[in-house]
């Protein structure tokens, strides 16, 4: 049952919390960026960070304890390449090395004809529809344009804690795939009309061997929440 109630820890309350013999594996969605036309050709692929969106990102790598390792993974889109390069110089990291994931760009896309399809006719309502459905036994066939949202939740967790040899592990994403996870795992309801703010996501807390401990939504900013 989603939980229309759940809220967002802050970045700078949970990882005050953060054990030491414990890692963080953070997908988040990237920082603030320009608007994005439903008309842009490449559906705002080209569309970086504004300049709040850089402060952002360089206030939350500030939030991150600095005893501990750290590495990045990003969607190659350039806004979030662009996020996870000011979270590791808000880190003190001026020259971290960003690798950039396929996965963390499309990774609930199962056709992309059928996305791009959704994408022109109504972002947020498609993606909810799909979430709604999944969310309640009741898939319907006709959306094709995403995978299961159970099985390919748990792969995305999979993958981070393979990707992530760090303690602090940084997976910079799209709301697309952010939204999936955090209904899955947290049981959190998003709407057309509320959806999740910029720089804000998911964490996973293991222990030292990548054990599970807590999955607990986070945001980077004042608030988790976009409210249309």
């Amino acid at each position: 049952m989603l939980n229309e109630n759940a809220d967002f820890v802050q970045a700078k309350d949970f990882f005050k919390g953060i054990l030491p013999d414990e890692r963080v594996f953070f997908l988040v969605r990237h920082a603030e960026r320009d608007h994005i036309k439903p008309t842009d050709a490449d559906y705002g692929a080209h569309v970086g960070l504004t300049e709040r969106g850089r402060a952002q990102a360089l206030a939350l790598g500030r939030c991150i304890p600095v005893d501990g390792d750290m590495v990045f993974f990003s969607s190659p889109v350039g806004r979030c390449i662009e996020t996870a390069q000011f979270i590791a110089k808000g880190r003190g990291l001026e020259n971290a090395h960003v690798e950039p994931l396929d996965g963390l760009g499309n990774f609930f896309v199962q056709d992309y004809d059928e996305f791009t399809k959704v994408l022109r006719a109504g972002f947020y309502e498609g993606i909810c529809e799909w979430l709604a459905n999944e969310m309640a036994g009741n898939p319907r066939k006709e959306i094709e344009a995403f995978c299961p949202l159970a099985s390919r939740s748990e792969e995305m967790l999979a993958m981070m804690l393979e990707k992530g040899n760090a303690r602090f592990n940084i997976f910079a994403t799209h709301d697309a795939w952010s939204v999936p996870c955090l209904t899955h795992f947290c049981k959190m309801r998003f709407t057309p009309q509320r959806w999740m703010n910029f720089l804000t996501g998911m964490a996973v807390v293991t222990d030292a061997q990548k054990n599970v401990r807590r999955i607990v939504p986070v945001t980077g900013l004042e608030t988790g929440w976009l409210e249309f």
